[in-house]
């Protein structure tokens, strides 16, 4: 399968990350890719930018290149109930708009109450991915996350990075595996992230590739080999 987009990159802006702007497209460039979504932490993770950072991203070039650039965010779901930490009208200029649980920013609940903060975080019109939906710290019904996704038309994403030994996230495969069976079963798109939070590892998908190679998940249900067919899921493009 020949990918040509990544949707979940960090700069330094996020305070975690190593690269700007500039030095993740030329990496974007270099790896062939026509597409790639900047989307910092939003305001509660520790150390990131201010609200002021997205509220200004209209200043910034949407090509660089020859990478067409999203420019977003990858807000933080605070409680059951859905809450992310960035406004309505900040989200309505974003670009792209990933939508995750971290552990500083909400306490895991029970299975019942993780995936309640992912649905109802679904139904705002903005958000456009569930990010890393993976971590065993977060027990998720899999079933009712994937069946979400496909009601609201959500695209729930594969993090190259949550499967890279020795990291944070616990179980990641095997919580994959779940996830991708049910989006096989009902017919819900997926779309990788990389995740990078330094530029050589921009469009490094490998781990999710050779994942879903091993369960044959179907190709059809990938949507990083076509920039058309993943803007009808992204927030700029959208139709309002």
């Amino acid at each position: 399968m020949k990918y040509i987009l990544d949707t979940h990159t960090h700069t330094v802006a996020s305070g975690h990350a190593y690269g700007t702007i500039r030095e993740m497209a030329k990496a974007a460039s270099e790896k062939k890719l026509e597409l790639i979504g900047i989307t910092e932490h939003a305001p509660m993770m520790p150390g990131t930018c201010h609200e002021f950072y997205f509220q200004n991203l209209k200043v910034v070039d949407r090509e660089l290149y020859g990478v067409e650039l999203l420019l977003g965010v990858e807000l933080n779901i605070l409680n059951y109930s859905g809450q992310v930490d960035l406004s309505q009208k900040i989200l309505q200029h974003m670009d792209i708009v990933i939508a995750s649980l971290h552990v500083p920013c909400i306490r895991s609940g029970t299975a019942e109450e993780n995936t309640a903060a992912y649905l109802h975080a679904m139904k705002n019109p903005c958000i456009d991915i569930i990010g890393h939906p993976d971590d065993s710290r977060y027990e998720v019904d899999y079933q009712a996350l994937v069946l979400g996704a496909k009601e609201h038309g959500v695209l729930l994403e594969l993090n190259n990075s949550s499967l890279v030994p020795g990291g944070v996230r616990q179980n990641p495969e095997d919580n994959d595996i779940q996830m991708l069976k049910y989006c096989r079963q009902y017919n819900v798109p997926i779309v990788m992230g990389s995740d990078a939070h330094f530029d050589t590892c921009v469009g490094r998908h490998d781990l999710a590739l050779k994942l879903v190679q091993e369960i044959d998940f179907p190709e059809e249900l990938i949507l990083n080999k076509s920039v058309s067919e993943l803007k009808r899921y992204v927030n700029k493009y959208k139709t309002k």
